[in-house]
């Protein structure tokens, strides 16, 4: 049945925001979320994620590291400096070391190197919305 949510989904959990400059890259994660149950919204920079109205309702940013503009690494300096803590997954098409240990250092959730598998931003992805769920309260 087309209309079943996948057992690992994870719908209302907010959303996903994805920036990238690749018009291919944004569709592709957009569609595997989507497909997933998730509900995304694709910006093409970062300058047009940060003037949108969704900042406050976004659990996880997924963001190309290199950029015109603002690169994800500016964009993740700019959300803090902002106060706003969102989960950042940095995917990039030109890994090296050197950047995957200063993003992880500067508070990025993970370092995908494209082309990653769905496997791999799936998992980093569940892990950065668990982290930002806020603490259950009991009563």
């Amino acid at each position: 049945c087309l209309h079943s949510k996948s057992e690992t989904a994870v719908p209302d959990k907010g959303l996903i925001a994805i920036v990238d400059d690749d018009p291919s890259i944004r569709e592709g994660v957009t569609d595997l979320l989507n497909s997933m149950g998730f509900a995304t919204q694709a910006y093409e920079s970062a300058e047009e994620f940060l003037s949108s109205d969704e900042l406050d309702g976004t659990a996880c940013l997924i963001t190309d590291g290199r950029m015109t503009g603002m690169t994800g690494f500016e964009l993740h300096h700019r959300l803090l400096a902002t106060g706003r803590f969102i989960p950042t997954i940095l995917i990039t098409a030109f890994p090296e070391d050197t950047d995957r240990r200063r993003a992880l250092r500067e508070g990025m959730f993970c370092y995908l190197p494209k082309p990653f598998n769905d496997t791999e931003l799936l998992a980093c992805l569940r892990s950065a919305i668990a982290a930002h769920r806020p603490p259950r309260t009991t009563g």
